[in-house]
């Protein structure tokens, strides 16, 4: 088995062009899809993120902590959220993804834990 987190990349704004019962009935999809993964024995976690305009991006320089609030419009995407998954390999992973019902409004960006030096 194989661990791989699932990142949902939301164009930026698309959130205020949602009504609330527009919104509520994606978010609803999306924990029926986690229940699914769950009832399988495929989800390790999950959780959505708020939109970043309140969100800060936080950089240390020579010794010195440089803040940036959000939004940040050099990013035309947000993170939105995520799904931890464990499956048997890439090529399952990317499957799984294309089942995410976020993939029909943002981009789901699949990529397998391990070390960062690699």
């Amino acid at each position: 088995m194989a661990s791989y987190m699932l990142l949902i990349a939301e164009p930026r704004g698309q959130r205020d062009d949602r009504t609330m019962p527009e919104g509520e009935a994606l978010y609803q999809r999306m924990l029926d899809f986690a229940a699914d993964l769950k009832e399988r024995g495929q989800l390790v976690m999950t959780q959505s993120l708020r939109s970043d305009r309140d969100a800060v991006r936080v950089q240390v320089r020579e010794g010195r902590p440089r803040l940036v609030d959000g939004p940040f419009a050099e990013a035309k995407e947000m993170i939105g959220g995520f799904f931890l998954i464990e499956c048997a390999g890439r090529d399952e992973a990317v499957a799984i993804a294309q089942q995410c019902p976020a993939a029909q409004w943002a981009t789901v960006e699949v990529r397998e834990l391990g070390p960062c030096f690699t």
